[in-house]
């Protein structure tokens, strides 16, 4: 079969792009159809480290998870990471290029399309389908100029485009209609139908609503989604992860720090699984105080989130309750804020060279140039206090960080470098995805669990046999909503 695509576009960032990329992926896979995910250029600060060490943005690895296939550059060739202070760093082909302003790259960008071209072709050279997606709306006119996100990427790979929107914040017969009309008379003709996500309620009510919307656009509604409930890494869903999530008492409370520039909680998502286990982010000091266990997440900005913490008082309440005996761990930027000190001679995260850390773990930390970017597998070989039976414990994850850290802290590992600490209720590491680890996160969740008198149990499945039933659940969600057959002769598959 000569290679089709299709192109996902959305009426605005968070309307369910990455999600129904990841369901599209999954129902051509399942279809019998050889299938990549792609996004040209992706904002984002979850993101993975491939096994060849290249750093791609998270939505993509879920995407490519969904297809059957190993994650690598090609599916997300630009990643931009926001550093704060009006700075990105610039990822291409997996490989940073430093940071830049906004504005600096509004310039550099029309640079990289021969980069999209070729990342493109690997997917056009070995897969029957590619399933695109864009990023924020296509009708930003202030960004449009050398577009490399939305129609300057269907017009470069001459994809036919579907847009998604969603009804759950309002105004979805004006988003859909505007960003039609907004578009230029060769976008439109690319635009081959319409989705609405997140519906609630009776559909019968809407379909006067979607008769008189079709006859003003001339475009096809190829369905309507239901508002789904499902447990998957979706860039334009991170926002809803970040809000309280407190619902009902349960056994396990779990405080993760939502850092200013805070990245990569997505670490937090095999958690989720656990039904007797309640996640709140945390935004400020009075919050804390009725947890088991406080996770300080990764950041893109480690000195500036350190000083943000210490103005808001939470750095002195973290203090308090590590000190009281409560469970701490740090990820990566977390684990450089649980230290004594960071430094930052080079500047590389902004213009404080070096700042005090929350004294928690004896270790420091220096920001280097280089980027460490690689997956790890190790064995832990010991423990201490509650973590003490993590001996002989493997472990599998990645690591992206910017610094290096050293101290006297008793290391986990007998890698030259300090991978993961301990001390005590403190536990600190640069392995992202350390909770996918099934059997270090029920070591602790039922520990936990035996100090508050509440029976062990397991969740009966690892988190990759979990988020691949996810991902089947939303498959299936999408096949039962979306007109699927109508997607096939869009891209001229009979």
């Amino acid at each position: 079969m000569l290679h089709k695509k299709l192109m996902v576009m959305g009426t605005a960032s968070g309307v369910g792009k990455s999600i129904i990329t990841t369901a599209l992926c999954r129902i051509f896979f399942k279809d019998g159809y050889r299938v990549s995910p792609f996004k040209a250029q992706n904002m984002a600060l979850n993101s993975y480290i491939t096994k060849d060490g290249d750093e791609i943005g998270r939505a993509q690895v879920v995407q490519a998870i969904a297809s059957g296939i190993e994650p690598i550059y090609w599916l997300n060739p630009i990643l931009l990471k926001p550093n704060g202070n009006g700075q990105i760093q610039l990822i291409v082909e997996g490989k940073s290029r430093g940071n830049m302003s906004g504005i600096d790259y509004s310039d550099y960008r029309a640079k990289l399309k021969p980069v999209i071209k070729k990342a493109y072709h690997n997917i056009e050279s070995r897969f029957d389908i590619g399933v695109i997606e864009g990023a924020g709306s296509p009708v930003e006119l202030n960004l449009k100029k050398d577009d490399i996100a939305n129609m300057g990427v269907a017009e470069l790979l001459d994809a036919p485009v579907i847009l998604v929107a969603d009804i759950d914040r309002g105004g979805v017969f004006a988003s859909i209609y505007g960003t039609i009309e907004l578009l230029e008379k060769s976008e439109k003709k690319r635009v081959k139908g319409v989705i609405i996500n997140k519906f609630r309620g009776n559909i019968d009510i809407l379909k006067p609503g979607l008769k008189k919307l079709e006859e003003l656009i001339k475009i096809p509604i190829l369905g309507v989604l239901p508002y789904l409930n499902i447990d998957i890494d979706d860039e334009d869903g991170l926002s809803e992860k970040l809000k309280k999530l407190k619902e009902r008492e349960k056994a396990i409370r779990i405080s993760v720090i939502k850092l200013k520039h805070i990245s990569n909680f997505t670490d937090i998502d095999p958690l989720r699984q656990y039904d007797d286990v309640e996640i709140n982010y945390i935004t400020n000091s009075y919050e804390l105080g009725d947890e088991d266990i406080i996770i300080i997440p990764g950041s893109k900005n480690t000195i500036d989130d350190i000083a943000e913490l210490k103005r808001d008082g939470i750095a002195t309440e973290i203090i308090k309750s590590a000190r009281a005996g409560k469970i701490v761990i740090g990820i990566c930027g977390g684990f450089q804020i649980l230290g004594d000190r960071v430094y930052d001679p080079n500047l590389v995260e902004g213009d404080i060279a070096e700042i005090s850390g929350l004294a928690l773990l004896n270790i420091e930390t220096v920001m280097r140039e280089k980027k460490i970017t690689t997956q790890y597998k190790g064995i832990f070989k010991s423990g201490d206090g509650f973590f003490k039976d993590l001996k002989a414990m493997e472990i599998k994850g990645y690591e992206i960080h910017q610094g290096e850290s050293f101290g006297d802290e008793k290391s986990l590992t007998d890698d030259e470098r300090l991978i993961a600490v301990v001390r005590d209720n403190i536990f600190g590491t640069y392995i992202h995805g350390i909770f996918e680890n099934r059997e270090f996160t029920e070591y602790i969740l039922n520990k936990v669990r035996e100090k508050k008198g509440v029976e062990n149990k397991s969740n009966g499945m690892s988190f990759e046999e979990y988020r691949l039933s996810e991902i089947d659940r939303l498959e299936r969600m999408v096949r039962e909503n979306i007109d699927i057959d109508m997607l096939y002769r869009v891209m001229g598959v009979k």
